[in-house]
């Protein structure tokens, strides 16, 4: 078995394991950093909406022109007066995009371009785009992406409980925000493409978040009845027995989403595939890092207010303190160190009653290195 996988096993069963929750102070903080930078990028530089949101024309020349795509740009900001976003064709022929322009002036720009271009009027392709048709566009976006919220919320709750439904809306409008603040920042063109790519994310980050709810609620069945372990330290155990899944599902998602990027809309000029790879570059990188490190954290801090897990992590807490001044080995509230016996107890502790009860006093008097 190779060290990675070997690693994944040894995290599955909970004989190593980084202290997530217990370090959720600093995830908050730094997933308020990054949102802080992405409201800005939004208010100070704003999205580059396109076409199909501000409405406009599209000019679509014959094939083999040999005129630049700079010349091109120069030629349509002076037939428009507004800039243009030029595209040369696999077939040679030249996509000239301008937004925001008066579709009645759309004869007159053609003509325009067509004379600079020194080709016939009747020849270059003219698609408009009415800013109404954009408006509605832009509204169908915004629902689709309300009622999936609700939908989300609704399901959650239902198939869980309320807190982890509140813990994912907050870690999918987190990845909304950093990913449109990266739209911002970095001036890409925000089309229909980019909301797909938007809906295909919050998928993305809401499977991965459910597959670590899923293995906190069957790990937390009857845990008031143990004294072993507190709400967030199952939690934790929960996100390091699915941590090398995450980690593999989202590299393995990232490859091919990197190529649409950086090789097919970098080096090949493809520019038409930044408009949805980089939504999903960003979303996925996103998704994976709130399942992990905001999501189950929060439900973890909701969950410990309520009395219940408020008396069970004194009782946990009492009973660590008392181990301690009685100089036996105390209870971790990490899994690291966890000896294979001891895990077995808190797992079926957790889990489940045991077929077999066991003494209280196993393992006192022991020495604290490996047992036989």
């Amino acid at each position: 078995m190779s060290k990675l996988g070997s690693l994944g096993a040894r995290l599955h069963r909970g004989e190593v394991g980084y202290d997530f929750v217990g370090n959720r102070k600093i995830w908050y903080g730094i997933s308020i950093l990054i949102t802080i930078t992405a409201i800005l990028g939004l208010t100070v530089r704003g999205l580059n909406m396109g076409i199909e949101f501000r409405g406009g024309a599209v000019f679509t020349t014959p094939k083999h022109m040999t005129t630049s795509v700079a010349t091109a740009e120069g030629y349509a900001h002076d037939a428009s007066g507004h800039e243009a976003i030029v595209q040369k064709l696999g077939d040679g022929s030249l996509r000239i995009q301008i937004a925001g322009i008066d579709t009645d002036k759309s004869d007159a720009i053609k003509d325009k371009l067509a004379k600079d271009l020194s080709v016939n009027s009747e020849n270059i392709n003219a698609d408009l785009v009415g800013p109404s048709w954009g408006d509605q566009i832009a509204n169908k976006a915004w629902q689709g992406l309300a009622i999936f919220m609700i939908l989300v919320v609704v399901y959650l709750a239902i198939a869980f409980e309320w807190r982890m439904a509140v813990a994912a809306l907050v870690a999918l409008i987190h990845d909304i925000t950093i990913t449109t603040g990266i739209y911002a920042l970095v001036g890409f063109e925000v089309t229909p493409g980019t909301v797909i790519g938007l809906l295909t994310i919050l998928g993305y980050s809401l499977y991965d978040t459910v597959v670590v709810f899923d293995s906190l609620k069957e790990q937390t069945k009857d845990i008031t009845k143990q004294t072993r372990w507190t709400y967030s330290d199952v939690a934790n155990r929960s996100i390091n027995s699915t941590l090398m899944r995450s980690i593999n599902t989202t590299v393995v998602a990232l490859l091919p989403v990197a190529g649409l990027l950086f090789i097919g809309g970098g080096f090949l000029g493809a520019g038409v595939l930044n408009d949805i790879s980089l939504s999903l570059f960003v979303g996925l990188a996103a998704g994976a890092y709130s399942s992990i490190f905001i999501a189950t954290p929060l439900v973890a801090d909701l969950k410990e207010r309520e009395p219940q897990m408020k008396a069970l992590k004194k009782r946990v807490l009492a009973k660590r303190a008392q181990a301690a001044a009685q100089g036996e080995p105390v209870e971790p509230e990490a899994v690291d160190g966890v000896h294979d016996d001891e895990r077995e107890d808190a797992a079926h502790a957790v889990v489940g009653p045991r077929n077999q009860p066991a003494s209280r006093n196993r393992g006192r008097g022991r020495p604290s290195g490996k047992r036989r």
